[in-house]
């Protein structure tokens, strides 16, 4: 009987320790809090503390300052509050730089599609601005243009060319610590969800141009929190900014192109009714007009 009893408490020893064994204690990962932008709480419909104008491909049809050119953001930044609206391609060595085409040749001295050349070969090339004028100025980096806008507290929207993928953007945001002055650019809900999932902190722009488009954002996992909605580049029912704003949402009116134009022809007091009409923001290639006339 006591040798059975011995037999039985080794046994039962070995089983715990080889329990023990197979089940290790693992130390807890403690779960890092998302810091939100700021932007997240700075850009809402019941506040008025946010630029009203946004600067198309951070300034057009400015003599001797091109567009996408960090120059030309300081230029406009030194005369109006605004936030800046730009583009961002990838080069062969994939460097982030600010372009808005495939290829150099509308805006630059060169010619060929930007992802046939290095960073250190676009240096070579100077920028034209839209009048067909050559200027010092070169194509920026993009991190160069975040840094600059962190410093001076200046808002960029960005668009993501096809280019370069949105990780990567994201990551470059990140890397500079820039996510309290940059807003993503997305064009269609799969391209918001996926923003969203890369970086939840990031307000997002999303495309709200009518009701169906702004129904199938509620239905998404996107927190009205993290929407800046851009209704288009038409005029839209005064209904529509009405449900946004009762979702506390910021809305953008893109004047770029149809909308500058009338206003240039029939006077610029018309920015100031699609203000009242609902539009929060007007993304125009008329940054001082627009400023001037809204305030």
């Amino acid at each position: 009987m006591k040798h059975f009893l011995y037999i039985f408490i080794a046994f039962a020893f070995l089983a715990c320790k080889e329990s023990k064994e197979a089940t290790p204690v693992l130390e807890a990962t403690p779960t890092l809090d998302v810091q939100p932008s700021k932007l997240i709480e700075t850009f809402k419909a019941s506040k008025s503390n946010y630029p009203a104008v946004s600067v198309h491909r951070g300034g057009v049809d400015i003599l001797n300052y091109p567009e996408n050119c960090l120059e030309t953001i300081q230029y406009v930044s030194n005369r109006i509050t605004a936030i800046y609206e730009i583009d961002v391609a990838q080069t062969k060595d994939e460097k982030l730089v600010l372009l808005h085409d495939n290829s150099i040749d509308r805006t630059t001295t060169g010619s060929g599609k930007v992802t046939q050349y290095t960073f250190d070969e676009l240096k070579q090339f100077n920028l034209i601005d839209d009048f067909g004028n050559e200027t010092s100025y070169k194509i920026p980096l993009f991190s160069e243009v975040l840094t600059w806008a962190k410093k001076h507290n200046v808002i960029l929207t960005i668009d993501i060319k096809r280019s370069v993928g949105q990780q990567k953007v994201i990551e470059a945001i990140k890397s500079a610590k820039a996510e309290d002055i940059a807003v993503i650019i997305t064009y269609d809900l799969e391209e918001a969800k996926s923003a969203y999932q890369l970086a939840p902190e990031f307000l997002l722009s999303v495309s709200a141009r009518n009701n169906d488009e702004f129904e199938r954002l509620l239905k998404s996992e996107i927190p009205t929190k993290n929407m800046l909605a851009f209704t288009g580049t038409r005029l839209s029912d005064a209904s529509l900014f009405e449900k946004l704003h009762a979702n506390d949402i910021v809305c953008i009116l893109g004047t770029l192109g149809n909308l500058d134009k009338r206003a240039k022809a029939r006077g610029e007091e018309l920015y100031l009714q699609w203000k009242e009409n609902g539009a929060d923001i007007l993304a125009t290639d008329r940054p001082f007009e627009v400023f001037e006339a809204i305030n």
